[in-house]
């Protein structure tokens, strides 16, 4: 028994200095509002954004609360890739539709009625949410009265059932379809027939391996009674990834595209029906 203690104490000491190490890399991962609004994201700094600005679309991000298994060191995977994505999206809105985007996004708590004032979301790895009873009636509701809800960055079974546990409370009978390539989402602006996986940077320079439920990108959805998509669903890619890298030649420019065109067809799906 001492031998093995001796041994386990010698392999956590080996690795304790590169899990300290780890800590800091994931809390800089994090954006950061500074006391005058400028958030603060690896040293790139953005303004804050303007409530005033009027505009017919919004990019609206949905702040949940994490699963504990995802809580650790306060990473909170709501924000991934915020607000550098979210803005660098607007800008290709603003460019490729006639649609006039506000210029900066909007984060929305999970608990506030000010969901309703907001027709189209976008939740960043939903794979790490946890959902209350009030936040899954209120999610419903909005969906019901003719929300859109985009989700994306889930990778993998795990992820997926964490997902899909904090969906059942939202819809528990409502069937969770793989959509098809007719199917007119993919073809509101852009014919999206030959969809590819959208890599998040991990698996491309990051050198992680995407594992065997992991390496096959997954195009879902839910709909209403009347057949409208009010969940669309981005399972094994990590298109705000895309978004926020679209501007490094290292980023793959099909990928990044594809991102752009997805994003595109799923707004203005989600402002039409």
């Amino acid at each position: 028994m001492r031998s093995r203690r001796r041994l386990w104490l010698n392999h956590f000491a080996k690795f304790l200095p590169l899990a300290l190490l780890a800590v800091p890399l994931l809390l800089a991962a994090q954006a950061f509002q500074e006391s005058n609004g400028i958030i603060d994201m690896d040293g790139e700094r953005f303004p804050p954004e303007n409530p005033r600005e009027k505009a017919e679309w919004t990019f609206v991000r949905f702040h949940y609360d994490l699963n504990s298994q995802f809580g650790r060191f306060r990473f909170q995977r709501w924000a991934a890739d915020y607000p550098k994505s979210d803005r660098q999206f607007v800008v290709g809105v603003r460019r490729l539709t006639r649609l006039h985007a506000r210029s900066t996004e909007h984060v929305i708590d999970s608990k506030s009625d000010e969901l309703y004032d907001w027709p189209w979301l976008y939740v960043e790895d939903a794979g790490a949410w946890h959902m209350t009873e009030d936040q899954a009636a209120r999610l419903r509701e909005y969906l019901l009265r003719g929300g859109f809800l985009m989700a994306d960055d889930s990778h993998g079974d795990f992820e997926w059932q964490t997902f899909l546990a904090g969906m059942r409370m939202i819809f528990p009978n409502r069937p969770i379809e793989d959509l098809e390539n007719q199917d007119e989402i993919f073809h509101v602006v852009y014919d999206l027939d030959d969809r590819v996986q959208i890599p998040g940077t991990r698996f491309i320079w990051g050198h992680r391996p995407y594992t065997p439920d992991s390496v096959v990108p997954v195009w879902r959805a839910i709909r209403d009674d009347k057949g409208r998509i009010m969940v669309a669903i981005c399972h094994n890619s990590d298109v705000g990834d895309a978004w926020e890298w679209a501007d490094s030649p290292q980023y793959p420019e099909r990928a990044a595209s594809l991102a752009y065109r997805i994003g595109i067809n799923y707004i203005l799906y989600g402002m039409t029906h």
